[in-house]
Parts: structure tokens; sequence; C-alpha cells
């Protein structure tokens, strides 16, 4: 197999995932310096990286978002089937530039200690009603708004025992 030491830029594709023996797995999506003179349809080159580090493993499953821009640095092994991604042992990781903030469009859960609530953009606009569970799914009840979740969320717990 042809082995290299190298350094890598590309964009996180997936997020990182815990691997045997301390390690997590990532793919990085790379794109050549001269796109411009590849064809349109071109494929994206996958590397997948792998990390025993303890410092960059942490990082990896804490830290890094899809879109996130890295350089990883180590030994690049080829694939040894053609069409199969090359692999990349990291053994340092640099964050070039994160991923946008996404901007949370439809419903969002949120969770207000023991309680969940659930935010439909579209009818928490015009004010509607806001349904409170507690973690484990219990049915609470409709906050008459955002602003009354927190009194359902007390009247549930004097009723309850304070046990969500």
């Amino acid at each position: 197999m042809d082995t290299t030491h190298c350094a890598v830029d590309g964009w996180v594709d997936a997020i990182p995932v815990p691997g045997p023996r301390d390690t997590a797995t990532f793919d990085l999506v790379v794109r050549p310096a001269d796109m411009d003179a590849l064809d349109d349809d071109a494929p994206d080159t996958i590397v997948t990286c792998t990390s025993g580090d303890p410092r960059i493993t942490h990082e990896l499953l804490n830290g890094i978002r899809p879109g996130d821009l890295l350089r990883a640095t180590g030994i690049l092994v080829q694939p040894p089937a053609p069409g199969e991604p090359a692999r990349l042992t990291v053994d340092a990781l640099e964050v070039l530039d994160t991923a946008l903030v996404p901007v949370l469009r439809d419903m969002v859960l949120d969770r207000y200690g023991d309680y969940c609530v659930i935010f439909d953009a579209n009818a928490n606009a015009n004010a509607e009603a806001v349904p409170v569970f507690t973690a484990h799914g219990t049915w609470v009840g409709l906050a008459d708004n955002p602003d009354s979740i927190a009194h359902l969320i007390d009247i549930h717990e004097r009723v309850n025992g304070g046990d969500a």
C-alpha cells in the first residue's frame, strides 16, 4: 500500500462518530485547487479520516459540525481498490472555517428542565398554543403562548408532586 504524510483541506460531510478504542471517524469532502479545469459534474473526493489522539477525538466529538472546513494532517493511505475512499490517520487538526449556524425555520424542540416544548414558527408567530410534554413523553398540556409555558409547568408540578 502506498502511504504519504500530508495535509488535506476539506469540509466535514457528517457529524464525526466515535469509534473503537477511543477513536473518532469522519469524512472530508475534498475539492481540487484547480476546480475550474474540471468538468462541472466531476465528483468530489471523499477522504475517510480517523484519529486516536485524545485531544483531536474530543474536539471532533464535541466541537466539529457538518460544513466545517478543516485541515487534517497525517498519514494518507491510498484506497485498496478504485472507487473506495482514501483513508487518513489524523495526527493534527486545524479548523480553517466554521459552518454557518443553521436558522431553524419550522419546528423546534426546546427543553425546560424535565420538560419539552415544541415551537412551530408559523403557529407561534400567530400566538397559538405551545404543546408541552415531560422529557419522558407524558402530555402536560397546551400553553396559551410562549410566555405561559413556565406557569403551565408550575401547575403540572404542583398537581403531580414535582416529578416530571
